[in-house]
């Protein structure tokens, strides 16, 4: 038998807790104190969301509204709920093997579950300023990219080829890979409609969520650029580094005030038009010399190549499908889906295993 070290021993000795009689600790001391005046429950919640969110906010009601009835839970709201069931959901998960901008990404650069978490960030902080609901922001920021598949926006250029309505992560995410969680209408409408390109959401939060993925990935998308020598501070244009400054820090800080102080002063989700034209000033310059670079090209060009083999594959041999289904007319929307749900490395390592591809034809580390 191995024998265990000191340190694998003294974790071992903690397996009960600590304290005698009733009262177990997780650690050894006193520990520190709360009044003990019963649970926050989700009622209680909801009448101080009634009380203290701005007119025009969403409050949490009950089970909330959802396609199947549920009972309501007692110590949640139903947007607390959501923002649970996303997290542990195995769509949330797989975002952390999903490219965000770079396939084969370096210690230091976004995944697609970063960027998540970076957007529910910058969405809660906006939700907070402006007195909207955190729950419901943070819910739809948590889920607003679960729709992607595998590669990056490439996989939405390829799966284009299959689906006749084209593939659109965002109602993608909505109204296919997030279906089975039951998620609250509003939650689900944030998720479907966050991008700029679809039509406004139906709460100020998923507009907010809008505003929170932008800002998110212009700042961080551009320091992940800088840290791997793609491109250099001084290259940031002048007009960003007056209104906004150069680093992730000072933009994510001028954007995220700037949203908070136009919504208060108009009522409106968004920014003055001098402050907006210097984040659409960073977006250009990301989607000039990051996004469309040809290094990204050819990195694009690969992922779709990868991805239409994979879906061709499965329509012509639906048994290997993992849940074959039962109705032939449902083959291609399943087939995406399964390709979709995949993270990078196991759609690259199963077009090599399962299509004999050449590895030297896969998406290359930038």
């Amino acid at each position: 038998m191995t024998e265990l070290s000191p340190r694998a021993i003294a974790w071992a000795t903690t397996m009960a807790g600590h304290g005698g009689g009733d009262l177990v600790l997780a650690h050894a001391g006193p520990g520190n104190r709360l009044a003990a005046s019963g649970p926050i429950l989700r009622e209680q919640r909801e009448a101080w969301e009634a009380e203290h969110l701005t007119p025009g906010a969403t409050r949490a009601v009950g089970a909330g509204n959802r396609e199947r009835p549920e009972e309501p839970d007692a110590e949640r709201t139903c947007f607390e709920r959501d923002r649970d069931r996303i997290v542990h959901s195995t769509a949330f998960r797989r975002l952390a093997g999903k490219t965000q901008v770079v396939v084969h990404p370096s210690d230091h650069q976004r995944t697609r579950l970063t960027h998540a978490l970076e957007v529910a960030q910058v969405a809660t902080s906006i939700a907070r300023g402006v007195g909207a609901n955190m729950s419901l922001a943070e819910a739809i920021a948590l889920g607003h990219d679960c729709g992607h598949g595998p590669g990056g926006h490439a996989s939405e250029d390829a799966f284009d080829a299959f689906l006749s309505e084209g593939y659109d992560h965002g109602p993608w995410g909505a109204d296919v890979v997030l279906t089975s969680l039951n998620l609250c209408r509003e939650t689900l409408d944030g998720i479907r409609n966050h991008s700029w390109s679809r039509p406004t959401p139906a709460t100020v939060e998923g507009e907010i969520v809008s505003w929170a993925d932008r800002i998110a990935y212009c700042a961080h998308d551009l320091e992940d650029a800088i840290g791997a020598g793609i491109v250099g501070l001084d290259d940031v244009p002048a007009g960003v580094v007056a209104v906004a400054g150069a680093t992730r820090r000072e933009q994510l800080s001028t954007f995220v005030r700037e949203v908070i102080a136009t919504t208060v002063d108009t009522g409106q989700i968004g920014m003055r038009s001098e402050v907006a034209a210097a984040l659409a000033e960073l977006r250009a310059f990301n989607y000039a010399r990051i996004y469309t670079r040809p290094e990204s090209v050819v990195q694009s060009d690969a992922v779709v190549a990868v991805l239409r083999a994979l879906v061709s594959f499965y329509l012509e041999n639906p048994g290997r499908l993992p849940e074959p289904p039962a109705d032939p007319d449902s083959l291609t929307h399943t087939a995406v889906a399964y390709v979709g749900g995949m993270t990078d490395r196991f759609a690259f390592d199963t077009a090599v295993q399962l299509l004999g591809w050449d590895r030297a034809r896969l998406p290359r580390p930038q």
